[in-house]
């Protein structure tokens, strides 16, 4: 006879600490510089009313397109094949890292995603016509995501600040302060850090850190 509550139960906390390798480990995914594109940038980059194709599934509703733009900064130096994010959004962004801002000649803040007031300029080219983004350039900011079953069983909130540990075999120990909490029920646990964090630590994506709460 088997314990169905039993069952039950252990099948809950698999799918709680999926994505950790301990009490206070998560994953890291490293994130690849990409760009968010709102309606009607889509529309003037890539033709009206073209809609993105799915490559692959993300975190929660986003997913990696098929598609690509080419970054053209100050320098007139350029970034080719840079990947469109979808679904489309409010307000067009660009993620890209410090390393890149010394081709782009640019100096974007370091943000939360969906900031944009008074971020970097750049010009986004596509296939069928090119834009003047006034802002919406930034460095995103080193951040968490929960699932709301994770959170509340190490009590932690949304928009909280905690502090991140990386010590393992082939890592470099590393500290990572005031790392931003998000918690939603469509994330995985996950922290995500850019290109130019996860090689001063030696991170890949798959590693796993240790959360450190204040």
């Amino acid at each position: 006879m088997y314990d169905v509550k039993a069952i039950e139960t252990a099948v809950l906390k698999a799918i709680n600490d999926m994505g950790t390798g301990g009490d206070d480990e998560i994953k890291v995914g490293v994130s690849q510089r990409h760009v968010h594109l709102s309606r009607e940038d889509l529309d003037t980059l890539f033709g009206k009313g073209y809609e993105l194709t799915k490559k692959k599934d993300l975190m929660g509703r986003e997913f990696a397109s098929n598609e690509f733009v080419t970054l053209v900064g100050p320098s007139l130096k350029a970034i080719e094949n840079v990947r469109v994010l979808g679904p489309i959004r409010k307000n067009t962004q660009v993620e890209i890292s410090r390393t890149d801002t010394f081709i782009l000649k640019v100096s974007p803040p370091v943000r939360p995603s969906g900031q944009v007031e008074g971020s970097e300029r750049l010009v986004l080219v596509g296939p069928k016509g090119s834009i003047y983004l006034k802002k919406g350039v930034i460095i995103a900011n080193r951040h968490i995501h929960l699932t709301p079953a994770y959170a509340q069983k190490h009590n932690i909130k949304d928009g909280d600040y905690v502090d991140v540990m990386v010590d393992g075999e082939q890592l470099k120990p590393t500290k990572f302060y005031d790392v931003q909490v998000r918690v939603r029920d469509d994330f995985n646990v996950e922290m995500h850090i850019d290109t130019d964090d996860a090689n001063s630590a030696g991170l890949k994506n798959g590693a796993k850190v240790t959360i450190l709460k204040k």
